[in-house]
């Protein structure tokens, strides 16, 4: 993350400070206090790659350099040269001179000295002399950063020691510019501003004292460090956001786990290229999803949010008759997922529904959920094995909601925002004991019964071993197309695999979803008179659930929502249709740590890379729409929507 100091300050900062931060702007830098505590020390800490570890050092009376917190801990085994001295020499060796291999990030060892300042620095200082590769960043740009603290010497007394050594510095205390420019960092104390446990939030008075002691270290142009801060998510977090530098921590995996790909766990809508870097998420799971290029940061930086649209609500909850139905599903949403796009946009569509209720979403062999069975569960009413497509276990087909509305002489419709063959689009026209099984799913679509399929993936089509024999069969019931811009052309059935719809969303084609499900509302509506079914996929809410990717997730439910909105539109001009809208399961176990929502920013935590089984929203609006409150199975839904329908 970039820290926004003044021009003077950054400055100083990059000529005083060994230019750190233009070289790791997208790390953020982790403290490991206290680092011979661990369980494994120095090790430990250096497995994460983390910017400074430390060391408390005793001068014993025998002349040994010794490691530990107190007297009473100091044992001959804990040799400040064996634990923390000669493991770096041996690192540097087998990296080149390097810290990590492969890495330019730079190393920082602070040094507290727990016994007098002299002799415990000149006996230091010699010991890191033998080793000028190392700690000399003279001898070696890339050498590790030694930084004194404890028993400081006396400011006036910094030139006394070469100029590899450098000082932790007092934040009151008044330094000469020769002086300023020995000092690493500046560390106070935490207390001495506020009383936190690191739970909540800091009151107004303890922030403004803390938010002074950040800013005075910034005009001194050092970065600064609190020892004795709360230390947990919140407290890191909080810290981190108020221009804190460096992280003291004594949990270093937790801590640095947090911080990884900090880029992927904040978001907000800015026009400042500043919010994005350029890097890309991916996460593929099934062969579907091969189409799909990941989420750039860059991309998918939006500069500006989407309109909410407001519902006349004028047939909302009436006992009317419901010709069609929208089901909007969006794959991998949780509440997490909406109250992040809600906290980033200041507003969403979604919200504005009335009639909402709970839907248990585990399939019939385990607990957790795919979108096989998930998608099926809401398509056919039962329950279903995981990676199965409204099939049992032993192959009987278990007919959609497709199936009974096509019967009935309904029009009916599907639209992904993913591949058309991937497991949620799939349970609406497809059988199959396997989601993979894209050839079987893909047979169905010769029964007819679809006006129109939309999505991504023509591959699914064009390479079949059959392709040339299927191909012919397809035609003679479908156009197909590779632009969706052709959907509504003529009045036959289509199936649209434009390759668009298999990229993540950007501010150019925030809008693509919502201008398909717009033109799918006008093509099913004008198949026939009887009515239609239309399912709607939000299918890279899910993708960004699997590569962790807060803004990925952000930008695919802004996304989402503005079909949403496009459904609510039509549904008030009709009077006669239901919109329906929830989830197949949750991806990622996204939790929201903290946010903004005056600045409109958001910052979450995934706890794993794939789905959980937490129950999931369902919103209703239209006629109809009062039979979705409560808790229920998401079987449910399907038995819900078919009533409703009167099929």
């Amino acid at each position: 993350m970039k820290i926004a100091y003044s021009k003077p300050v950054l400055t100083t900062l990059a000529f005083i400070f060994w230019g750190l931060y233009a070289i790791a702007q997208q790390r953020v830098l982790v403290h490991s206090h206290n680092d011979y505590r661990q369980r494994v020390p120095f090790y430990q800490a250096y497995a994460q790659e983390v910017f400074s570890i430390e060391a408390d050092v005793y001068l014993t009376a025998d002349g040994k350099l010794l490691v530990g917190h107190d007297l009473k801990d100091l044992t001959k085994s804990a040799n400040f040269k064996d634990m923390y001295v000669m493991p770096l020499v041996r690192l540097f060796e087998q990296h080149g001179g390097k810290a990590w291999k492969g890495s330019n990030n730079f190393l920082q060892l602070m040094i507290e000295l727990k016994s007098s300042t002299e002799p415990t620095l000149s006996k230091v200082i010699a010991l890191l002399k033998q080793y000028p590769k190392v700690f000399d960043s003279i001898a070696n740009p890339n050498a590790v950063r030694v930084v004194i603290t404890g028993n400081v010497p006396k400011p006036g007394n910094f030139a006394q020691y070469p100029k590899f050594i450098s000082f932790d510095g007092q934040i009151n205390t008044e330094y000469t510019p020769e002086q300023l420019s020995r000092v690493a960092l500046i560390s106070p104390p935490f207390f001495e501003y506020a009383k936190w446990n690191g739970k909540g939030t800091l009151t107004a008075d303890q922030k403004s004292k803390v938010t002074n002691a950040i800013q005075k270290a910034h005009s001194m142009g050092k970065p600064i460090r609190f020892w004795g801060a709360p230390d947990g998510v919140t407290a890191w977090n909080t810290l981190h956001s108020m221009g804190v530098d460096i992280i003291n921590t004594d949990k270093v995996e937790k801590c640095i786990d947090f911080f990884k790909n900090f880029e992927d766990k904040n978001y907000k809508i800015s026009k400042d290229p500043n919010h994005s870097h350029g890097l890309t998420t991916t996460d593929r799971l099934d062969k579907t999803t091969s189409g799909f290029k990941g989420f750039d940061r860059e991309k998918i930086q939006l500069a500006k949010g989407v309109e909410v649209y407001q519902p006349t609500y004028l047939n909302n909850a009436a006992n009317t008759k419901v010709k069609n139905i929208i089901f909007l599903i969006g794959d991998g949403m949780g509440l997490a997922q909406i109250n992040a796009a809600e906290t980033v946009n200041k507003g969403l569509t979604l919200f504005n529904f009335k009639n909402i209720g709970l839907q248990m979403n585990s399939p019939a062999d385990a607990y957790t959920t795919d979108s096989g069975a998930g998608g099926s569960a809401m398509a056919t009413g039962e329950p279903t094995f995981n990676r199965h497509i409204s099939m049992t276990a032993d192959g009987k087909v278990t007919p959609s909601l497709t199936d009974y509305a096509f019967d009935k002489g309904l029009a009916c419709g599907v639209i992904t925002l993913g591949n058309l063959a991937d497991a949620t689009p799939a349970a609406f026209y497809g059988h199959a004991t396997d989601r993979d099984y894209t050839d079987q799913l893909t047979n169905y679509l010769l029964d007819g019964k679809l006006t129109l399929l939309a999505g991504g993936g023509m591959d699914v089509f064009t390479e079949r071993k059959d392709k040339s024999e299927y191909l012919t069969k397809l035609k003679k019931i479908y156009r197909l197309t590779d632009d969706f811009e052709e959907i509504n052309k003529d009045e036959r059935k289509v199936i649209c695999a434009d390759g668009r719809m298999d990229l993540a969303a950007t501010q150019g084609t925030l809008d693509l979803l919502a201008r398909i499900t717009k033109m799918g509302i006008d093509k099913v509506q004008k198949a026939n008179d009887k009515g239609f079914f239309l399912m709607v996929e939000g299918a890279k809410i899910d993708y960004a659930g699997h590569s962790n990717s807060l803004p990925g997730s952000i930008v695919e439910m802004l996304s989402f929502d503005m079909a949403i909105a496009e459904a609510l539109k039509f549904a008030d001009s009709n009077g006669e249709t239901l919109v329906v809208v929830t989830a197949d399961h949750e991806t990622g176990g996204l939790t929201l740590i903290d946010g903004d929502r005056e600045k409109g920013l958001i910052t979450g935590y995934y706890v794993t890379d794939d789905h959980t089984p937490i129950m999931l929203p369902v919103f209703a609006y239209g006629p109809g729409s009062q039979e979705f409150m409560g808790i229920y199975k998401n079987t449910e839904i399907f038995h819900k929507m078919k009533k409703l329908l009167k099929l």
